[in-house]
């Protein structure tokens, strides 16, 4: 792509994945044109993503060496750290701001299937485990987000962190 061939770039939910996301922001930043914007957004696993915080609380506690694994160690998200990382990349007029959703499941099940299925690294840690292993981490969670209560809906909040800044002139 040639330089400075965009108005604005995006990244969304991605970036703290990247193994190299200074260069994939510099990449961004190539392609933008001059005045144009940077924008990225990454989940806050630290505090805001309810339904991890909640799955790494009762899997640390269960499995105290999993800790490590806990998504709130993953770079740039954590309130002012993607804001940051573009300052030090020399974008202009950075702002930073929180996303917030509700997450919306129909059932304990509903909640607990995406892990089964190996999704993020919450699922890629629930794959390892002994059948054993997740039945007791399974029973934790459903405990916690029900309590001793029937099968209902859930609702977990969601939050991001979004962050723009404008590409200064060349």
């Amino acid at each position: 792509m040639p330089n400075a061939s965009f108005d604005r770039t995006l990244s969304l939910l991605v970036l703290n994945f990247v193994p190299d996301p200074r260069r994939a922001l510099a990449e961004m930043i190539r392609v933008t044109k001059p005045g144009g914007v940077v924008g990225t957004a990454v989940w806050d696993y630290g505090e805001g993503m309810e339904m991890l915080r909640v799955f790494w609380d009762e899997a640390t506690a269960l499995d105290p060496s999993s800790a490590p694994l806990d998504e709130r160690h993953m770079p740039l998200c954590k309130q002012g750290e993607l804001s940051a990382f573009l300052r030090e990349a020399n974008l202009d007029a950075v702002v930073e701001t929180a996303l917030v959703a509700k997450l919306r499941f129909a059932s304990f099940d509903d909640y607990w299937e995406p892990f089964r299925l190996r999704q993020g690294p919450a699922g890629a840690y629930v794959a390892k485990l002994s059948s054993a292993h997740q039945a007791r981490l399974r029973d934790r969670l459903r405990v916690r987000l029900l309590g001793n209560e029937a099968d209902r809906p859930l609702e977990l909040s969601a939050r991001a962190w979004a962050a723009k800044g404008t590409v200064p002139s060349r």
